[in-house]
């Protein structure tokens, strides 16, 4: 963790660490998982995007089902809030989504318009201003609300997923919607109190009581772990004895990964260091705070980011002793391994990316759903072995090589 950054230079949305050779305007105004340096400390200006469209959307899912949606409301009376101690149970809303046999029906908010107000005005980013506070929510998605999940009993692979910090569990919503499209069951997370926004079904929205912590020396720490033990208990109600979700019979427990951007992301080791049922995990362009012991994790690992490296990366490579691939992707900045960099390109927003239209999430999918067909099915994914032609943007990346294939 670096060393604390005195209040009046934190950025408004609070970040996890970027190296100096990261730290370009565009990225800093864009970043809601990350520490750094108010974006006004910089001089140059974000470019202009392309016009914005009227609607802003998601791209169809490329699988062969439909998918459908719902939301959890789960708490934990084992344990106080780990942010705000008065509250003595740990509540958190995950999203579900999952394959159905519906071919119509209501289509899942993308967020509330109260979210999204909160989120643009958290994000300190200057040219979100001019944007209407509700627009997110105007979100076209492409899941059908409370559908009747469709599957055998036992056959559908989980795939739980933990959003980068101040950053809700929506902002995963096309990754979770093209993999739920092609047989997945996905959980998103919102992990309560460290995000601008999370809405409960009796009204409540509780905001960033985590944000007023980032300077602590073990803030990022401690994020990683609550982290693992909020998914370790939401794996219990999607796979205990007593299950919360009516389609939970259709899950595989012996099927199970982990996928996380930012801060997010880095929670995927210690989650499966201590957690068994996660066969496999992968990291988004999150920081690894938390390092990996030199025991080493020996289950199927990806680490996926934007150019420039991070040096926890390098630290901690040689301690994933299983499958491992490092995949650097050419344009991308923090925000293309969610749905924001799209999104708002599509608004008039260009946060410096080279990534136009739908790419990134088009990349961010195929690889995402080309490791989990991997080792959660067992089917070969040439793509993982070697670059391709048709995703040039993708590096391999190893050490002790200095530079990427």
């Amino acid at each position: 963790m670096p060393a604390p950054i005195p209040s009046h230079k934190i950025n408004p949305m609070p970040h996890d660490h970027i190296s100096p050779a990261r730290r370009r305007p565009a990225l800093l105004a864009a970043v809601a998982g990350l520490l750094a340096l108010v974006a006004s400390a910089f001089s140059a200006p974000v470019p202009a995007a392309a016009a914005a469209i009227s609607t802003p959307f998601l791209p169809k899912p490329t699988g062969p089902h439909q998918v459908g949606t719902t939301s959890l409301h789960l708490t934990d009376t084992s344990r106080p809030d780990p942010w705000v101690p008065t509250a003595k149970t740990r509540e958190l809303m995950v999203s579900l989504w999952y394959p159905t046999a519906a071919r119509e029906g209501q289509r899942a908010p993308y967020v509330t318009p109260k979210e999204s107000a909160l989120l643009l005005k958290g994000s300190g980013i200057k040219e979100l201003e001019n944007i209407p506070p509700e627009e997110l929510s105007r979100t076209r998605t492409n899941a059908f609300v409370d559908a009747e999940p469709a599957g055998r009993r036992l056959s559908l692979p989980l795939v739980v997923m933990s959003p980068g910090f101040t950053w809700p569990r929506s902002s995963l919503t096309g990754l979770a919607e093209d993999l739920a499209s092609r047989g997945y069951v996905v959980a998103s997370i919102d992990h309560t109190y460290e995000n601008f926004a999370t809405t409960f079904p009796d009204g409540r929205v509780t905001t960033c009581a985590a944000c007023e912590h980032v300077n602590a020396d073990d803030f990022g720490q401690k994020v990683i772990r609550n982290r693992a033990v909020d998914i370790s208990f939401v794996l219990d109600q999607l796979t205990g004895s007593h299950p919360k979700w009516k389609g939970a019979s259709l899950i595989n427990p012996a099927r199970v990964a982990m996928a996380g951007q930012s801060i997010g992301g880095a929670a995927a080791p210690e989650t499966m260091l201590k957690d068994s049922r996660v066969r496999a995990g992968i990291n988004m362009d999150g920081s690894m705070f938390l390092p990996i012991p030199k025991s080493g994790l020996a289950r199927p690992f990806m680490l996926m980011g934007a150019p420039a490296g991070d040096s926890t990366w390098k630290r901690d490579w040689e301690h994933l002793t299983g499958w491992k691939r490092w995949l650097v992707v050419k344009g991308a900045v923090h925000p293309s391994f969610t749905d924001y960099d799209m999104l708002l390109r599509q608004l008039g927003v260009d946060l410096g990316g080279d990534l136009k239209g739908t790419r990134s999430l088009d990349i961010t999918r195929k690889y995402v759903g080309a490791f989990l067909d991997l080792h959660l099915r067992g089917k070969p994914q040439p793509v993982l072995d070697k670059p391709s032609r048709r995703y040039p943007e993708v590096q391999f990346c190893s050490l002790p090589a200095k530079s990427c294939q």
